[in-house]
């Protein structure tokens, strides 16, 4: 179609095709699977807010649980860098070292007021269980099938009180996909 005395409509035709080409890109932008996802926080949620964050992969985490009883603490380490810890350190200290290219796709457990135990489940089936199995059920994982646990937040008062994952896909240098 020439636009000449039909201006008008050759303006309202390039209108709707404009708006043709957005509605398809937002539609493939909405369809197109997350890389970020975000497990909500379970417990109670008394305390003192945590984040726990770091540059690049996770490659190591450390819990505190106090004698037969809930989750008193938590640290992670990214690369060779060990964050703070979130709650307490005491009681029975327990740790799991991945592996090159492993990397955590699933945190479950069971809390009350306190988280009573955190189960940690790598991409290579390796898990660390600690704390006592008892209150309400909790499994948090990643929306996206290739993204990892990148972050954690929560609260703690006298031990962890509250969890949430923040889960994310690495760029391809960072997770190991290219070496």
């Amino acid at each position: 179609m020439r636009c000449g005395a039909q201006s008008g409509l050759c303006t309202k035709l390039t209108r709707m095709r404009a708006l043709i080409v957005f509605s398809v890109l937002l539609a493939a932008v909405w369809a197109a699977p997350s890389t970020f996802s975000f497990s909500p926080a379970v417990g109670s949620g008394s305390g003192t807010t945590y984040t726990i964050t770091g540059e690049g992969r996770i490659t190591a985490v450390k819990l505190w649980e106090n004698n037969n009883g809930h989750v008193r603490g938590i640290q992670l380490r990214y690369g060779f860098s060990w964050s703070e810890v979130a709650g307490y350190m005491g009681g029975t200290t327990q740790e799991i070292e991945l592996f090159d290219g492993e990397f955590i796709v699933q945190i479950s457990g069971k809390f009350a007021h306190y988280i009573q135990s955190i189960m940690i489940v790598t991409n290579r089936g390796r898990s660390l269980i600690v704390g006592q199995p008892s209150g309400t059920t909790f499994n948090m994982y990643p929306v996206h099938p290739m993204a990892e646990l990148r972050f954690l937040s929560g609260r703690f008062h006298g031990g962890l009180t509250s969890i949430a994952t923040h889960w994310a896909v690495l760029p391809m240098t960072m997770n190991g996909t290219s070496d």
